[in-house]
């Protein structure tokens, strides 16, 4: 299968820090994980670029969200890395605030892609993530990165018991993946672009009674 297009079009568009900062949007894509799941390095390899997304072992670029515009008016969306245990309470409070407001209520957003390291999946923070998000009814693909530190024997087990463990969220599908060896590229790279290209949504997104966009 060729590359994707689509995807291979992302650039970097705008930072936001907080919520005014958000860019009009017509359909966006968002990536979350914990801080070194191997979040940046599965948007470079879907995007087919080495350093569009940064990687790193510390918090620095990805302290916010990150807008990638593919046409325009629809984007891949780098959320903070979370979890990471070095980074000040204050600001780790201000990330969770804006992390659950944007999964909940930014209207563009038509799935979430959800990055978990195969060697522990579903953390608490994971499902913190999941409990945010799923009750939008918007889809999660979960990507089970670093797969190829797991034997095919234990990826196999790793991939069943979460598919039976999120049984119960039809919403929710699940695959292998692993950045350096390249497996699930392919299945990754349609899921997205499946989401993209489904009913347009308004490029307005809903605030709480009182706020101004």
């Amino acid at each position: 299968m060729t590359a994707k297009p689509v995807l291979n079009r992302a650039q970097f568009h705008t930072s936001a820090a907080q919520w005014p900062d958000l860019p009009r949007s017509r359909a966006e894509v968002a990536f979350a994980g914990r801080s070194n799941a191997g979040k940046s390095s599965a948007i470079n390899l879907l995007t087919r670029q080495n350093r569009l997304a940064f990687t790193s072992k510390t918090p620095g670029r990805t302290q916010l969200i990150n807008f990638f515009g593919l046409d325009g008016e629809t984007f891949l969306v780098d959320l903070p890395g979370y979890g990471y245990a070095k980074v000040p309470p204050e600001i780790r409070a201000r990330w969770e605030d804006l992390l659950s407001r944007y999964l909940q209520m930014r209207e563009p957003l038509v799935g979430m892609v959800l990055i978990m390291d195969a060697r522990h999946p579903l953390t608490p923070l994971d499902q913190r993530m999941l409990d945010w998000f799923l009750p939008t009814g918007k889809p999660v693909h979960i990507l089970l990165s670093k797969a190829d530190k797991l034997s095919g024997n234990a990826r196999a087990l790793t991939l069943r018991q979460l598919k039976q463990t999120l049984a119960g969220h039809p919403g929710v599908t699940v695959q292998l993946f692993s950045s350096l060896s390249r497996l699930g590229l392919e299945e990754a790279g349609a899921k997205i672009e499946e989401w993209l290209a489904a009913e347009p949504r308004s490029e307005c997104e809903p605030v709480a009674a009182g706020e101004t966009r």
